[in-house]
């Protein structure tokens, strides 16, 4: 008997935070149950059995540029300033006429892992954030044949997202500007915020607490003919020691819209501290420029939103 129900493409995805439209996502993935597998011994007629254990669910990863809700970025921001905050949502996936079709709903989310993308001053690519959540539970739902239509709630036209590309950024670092204006890569930042299970013995879900958060070094390259003044860090902080507080310095990152007017979100380094620089490898009759790259560790890091919230 051939099927009522045919396959469908869910083209767009959307981002519903506690109630509140949040924002169209270009992905979304993970979220779903699972649980461990328990084996136990083998017993007199050599089979050995399984089980399965508590639930556990998977981290919701969600990726995204420009244009999502203040509340989203809100909610990042909180989480690096250790304002740590449970949220509850949804990730709505639509059909080419934005119909929802399935909505992942999860409970009690904190955010796991922060994500900003690599700065290339050759590139050419559409900048996005990566943001993962952990939630202590979550459900799916489908619409059979689609739902209703979603995009009154989240308007697909009335708001025009900026464009935001990783060749727009500027970096400053105290008394560093000059070498700082002439840096031509940044690697990619990932701060992680490591989320503690509290298993709970009457329930099979575990409760979820925040802990600490993992600060990834800047790693930053420029030409060596503009290196001097991080060479000299270098040698007072790393070869002579001096190494204390009055010796880090701060600085920030801008992600900048294509015109350079606007900054989209900014990114700030507490006590920078340098500890490894490294040459590009040397080669005769190379016609390349030949850069640096400069590695620092940091203690803090902040960020925030500007132009780049709908």
């Amino acid at each position: 008997m051939p099927l009522s129900a045919r396959g469908f493409v869910a083209g767009h995805y959307a981002l519903e935070l506690d109630g509140v439209a949040g924002g169209w996502l270009h992905s979304a993935e993970g979220g779903h149950a699972t649980s461990d597998v328990v084996i136990e011994k083998l017993g007199p007629d050599h089979i050995a059995r399984k089980h399965i254990s508590g639930v556990k669910y998977e981290d919701i990863t969600l990726i995204f540029g420009t244009g999502m809700s203040k509340g989203c970025y809100q909610w990042i921001k909180d989480s690096l300033d250790y304002k740590y905050s449970r949220k509850g949502g949804a990730v709505i996936a639509c059909n080419y006429d934005h119909k929802e079709i399935s909505r992942l709903t999860w409970y009690h989310g904190l955010i796991s892992e922060v994500g900003l993308p690599a700065c290339d001053a050759g590139s050419k690519d559409a900048a996005k954030m990566t943001v993962k959540l952990s939630p202590e539970t979550t459900r799916t739902t489908t619409q059979a044949g689609g739902g209703k239509s979603v995009a009154g709630a989240f308007p697909v036209n009335s708001v025009v997202q900026k464009k935001w590309l990783p060749s727009n950024f500027r970096i400053r670092i105290d008394s560093l500007e000059e070498p700082c204006t002439k840096v031509n890569k940044i690697e990619a930042i990932t701060v992680k915020q490591k989320n503690v299970e509290n298993a709970v013995g009457e329930m099979r879900d575990y409760e979820k607490e925040p802990a600490n958060l993992e600060i990834p070094n800047l790693v930053i390259t420029v030409p060596e003919s503009h290196a001097d003044p991080f060479y000299k860090w270098h040698e007072d902080f790393v070869i002579k020691g001096n190494a204390g507080d009055g010796a880090e310095k701060n600085g920030a990152l801008e992600f900048l819209t294509p015109n350079l007017q606007e900054v989209l979100f900014v990114l700030t380094f507490g006590h920078l501290g340098i500890f490894k620089m490294t040459p590009d490898k040397v080669e005769s009759h190379n016609e390349g420029i030949r850069r640096i790259k400069i590695e620092m560790y940091c203690e803090t890091m902040h960020f925030d939103y500007k132009a780049a919230w709908a």
